[in-house]
């Protein structure tokens, strides 16, 4: 195989190790945080500052670090934020204060942010209009790394004796990954150009709307991720155990619907494909609202929502590809609406759950997914793709 050919599989392979250790990383402080309650003297209630400062941390970095991956070369600045995230794991157990703790996971979440958008941003300039299949990878790899993650606490854990070495291990992996990206060379930078060479002005309000899509999206995911297991407990449909497995299989589904839209990618347009997931989302969301206190139905409405889920965001970078220049500022303020959304509607969530009750959940889910639809159709009456737009540009 030619040199030629063999670079974009190198660099996509190598995109996709340092996404499974971003999953790896995203996914250990749910198992660690009875122990960095315990290591810091601090009470589970005062720990969970530790999510909304690595939150914080991911929208900052998702803002701050697009400009930068538009100025300089795209795998060094990955390599320095995978140095920098292992720095800060390494960090971790040595902290027995809970404000520098929070202090530290700010850092773990602005590299996460930092990771997130560069990866997605070159691996799009590596592939170009062929990225579809090639994104999904990329994310069905970091939901490997997340699905990982437990696991490999667990054992680190069985076998020091304590959460310190499931970060220094989770650290240990992720040096060699940042000297490995770094020594590849960087894909050339992409700016918009016009027929006539010229830069490409920001679609302010195809930006704003795709921004509100990931917002609308990732808060309907991550709330009901983070919401089923007490639905089901508070309306007593089953005990904890059933309740974790109705968690389990959301996230089962979303991880083999993102390996299963790989294939799919190749096949369909990202249009259709984004039509698809958005309307059997909906009709998922839609079983549970319908029937609350059936279990058949919330176990097929989690697994259905989960399968409809799982392509709905790399297939959005990708669509959006096809409408914009997709800059390094482009897709940080893309992650940063959906870490926004992600921190924002759960929060509606939670106390929806105290005023209305528990079924406030699926009605919440149901919303985000019919007004992301609304965005996805607004977005289509808005944009054309470049291609078509550049040639109407020239017969006018």
């Amino acid at each position: 195989m030619p040199e030629r050919a063999r670079r974009p599989i190198a660099v996509t392979l190598a995109y996709y190790i340092g996404f499974i250790a971003l999953g790896l990383t995203t996914a250990s402080l749910g198992p660690t945080l009875p122990g960095l309650a315990e290591q810091t003297q601090t009470r589970l209630s005062e720990i969970s500052l530790l999510f909304t400062a690595r939150s914080f941390g991911y929208l900052l970095g998702s803002l701050l670090s697009g400009r930068l991956y538009d100025r300089f070369r795209g795998h060094l600045l990955l390599a320095c934020g995978l140095a920098g995230m292992a720095a800060a794991l390494g960090m971790v157990p040595l902290m027995s204060v809970i404000a520098v703790l929070v202090a530290v996971l700010f850092v773990i979440g602005a590299m996460e942010g930092f990771l997130d958008v560069g990866a997605n941003t070159l691996i799009v300039w590596v592939h170009r209009e062929k990225v579809g299949p090639f994104m999904n990878g990329l994310h069905f790899f970091f939901g490997f790394g997340a699905f990982l993650s437990p696991l490999l606490v667990a054992q680190t854990v069985l076998w020091s004796g304590g959460i310190a070495g499931a970060y220094w291990a989770l650290a240990a992996l992720i040096i060699p990954i940042a000297m490995a990206i770094g020594r590849l060379p960087s894909p050339p930078i992409l700016r918009g150009r016009t027929a006539g060479g010229e830069t490409e002005r920001m679609p302010y309000r195809v930006v704003g709307l795709t921004a509100l899509f990931f917002f609308l999206y990732v808060g309907a995911e991550v709330g009901f991720a983070g919401w089923i297991f007490t639905y089901v407990t508070q309306l007593r449909l089953a005990d904890e155990t059933t309740a974790a497995l109705i968690n389990s299989v959301f996230w089962g589904a979303l991880t083999l619907g993102r390996l299963a839209s790989i294939p799919l990618a190749m096949r369909f347009s990202p249009r259709a494909l984004l039509a698809t997931d958005l309307i059997g989302g909906a009709i998922s969301a839609g079983v549970m609202v319908a029937l609350p206190d059936q279990m058949p139905a919330l176990w097929v409405g989690a697994f259905g929502l989960g399968l409809c889920m799982a392509s709905i965001f790399p297939t959005m970078l990708s669509l959006a590809g096809t409408r914009m220049p997709m800059t390094g500022k482009i897709n940080g303020i893309f992650f940063a609406a959906s870490s926004a959304g992600g921190m924002s509607v759960p929060w509606l969530i939670g106390q929806l759950f105290e005023r209305i009750g528990p079924q406030s959940l699926m009605w919440a889910i149901l919303t985000s997914m019919a007004l992301a639809s609304a965005m996805f159709v607004m977005l289509e009456r808005q944009a054309a793709p470049r291609g078509e737009a550049a040639h109407a540009a020239q017969r006018v």
